[in-house]
């Protein structure tokens, strides 16, 4: 069986704003900041499992320097600073199949840093998602 990836067939939706201007390769990221099942074995070998409770994930979006988008995270980042209103929805789908990730609640947690030199830098971003679910296709 064939597979085709497509990058232009992968939406990232923030709030009310599809984001554009991604970055030439890893543009997205998303993982959990912790593990989802732990273990620990006691001195005779027994083995007892814990499940983590947390559904939070890391979003990391990396785009182009002068991207739109990263005005709109921006303000949203500010927004959430001032008066702490800049959570939305979000969610990460391909459109070619395979993947769709998506919460109710997202905020920006570290707004990219500003690097300069020869030419333009890129600009990552970083979000939390307080209770997403990642599905596979």
């Amino acid at each position: 069986m064939t597979h085709t990836y497509n990058s232009k067939m992968v939406i990232i939706t923030v709030g009310n704003h599809i984001i554009t201007g991604t970055a030439e390769d890893s543009f997205v990221t998303i993982e959990q900041p912790e593990d989802g099942v732990t273990a620990k074995t006691g001195c005779d070998g027994d083995v007892v499992r814990s499940i983590t409770p947390s559904n939070m994930h890391n979003i990391r979006i990396v785009l182009l320097w002068g991207s739109k988008s990263g005005k709109y995270l921006m303000n949203m980042y500010k927004k959430d600073r001032e008066d702490g209103t800049g959570m939305f929805p979000i969610e990460v789908k391909d459109l070619g199949g395979g993947m769709l990730f998506s919460a109710k609640e997202a905020w920006v947690t570290k707004m990219a840093p500003y690097t300069g030199g020869k030419e333009a830098q890129n600009r990552e971003w970083t979000l939390t998602a307080a209770d997403g679910t990642f599905e596979e296709e």
